[in-house]
């Protein structure tokens, strides 16, 4: 799969909604806070997402377990938004390690999250601040 990429997300992008994460237990709200961020409404019981929301709510998760497992806490997601496209960005606070694609790790260490961003997304890649890694991908807007 080789590297992932290292770059700034999209500069013009406008930041939507932030959700702080300090352990697994909020991944559930996570996903259904970001629904609503993405369609403007709560997703019912049993109800499935629309192909685009899904993707997103898919590899936010991902990602931030991953943040949350191999990471420094807190763990942050931003939902942004530029003029043709959604960007997620999760970030941790771990800058003593890179991000890698799973096929370069040990079977059962994690980075799946990575390998789903890269098919779901439009682009994928990553960037280090002077207090945090982040990890960002953009989806199509509907």
């Amino acid at each position: 799969m080789g590297e992932l990429r290292t770059s700034p997300p999209p500069p013009a992008a406008t930041e939507i909604q932030r959700w702080e994460l300090t352990s697994g237990a909020e991944l559930r709200g996570l996903r259904a806070s970001l629904h609503k961020a993405l369609t403007g409404r709560v997703l019912k019981e049993g109800e499935e997402l629309d192909h685009i929301p899904e993707q997103v709510v898919l590899v936010a998760t991902e990602l931030a377990t991953n943040a949350l497992v191999h990471g420094l806490p807190p763990t942050t997601v931003r939902l942004l938004e530029a003029a043709d496209c959604f960007v997620l960005d999760v970030a941790d606070h771990d800058l003593s390690t890179t991000p890698e694609m799973a096929d370069t790790r040990p079977l059962g260490s994690g980075g799946r999250g990575l390998q789903l961003a890269r098919a779901f997304s439009l682009d994928v890649g990553w960037y280090a601040t002077d207090t945090s890694k982040h990890i960002w991908a953009t989806f199509p807007r509907p």
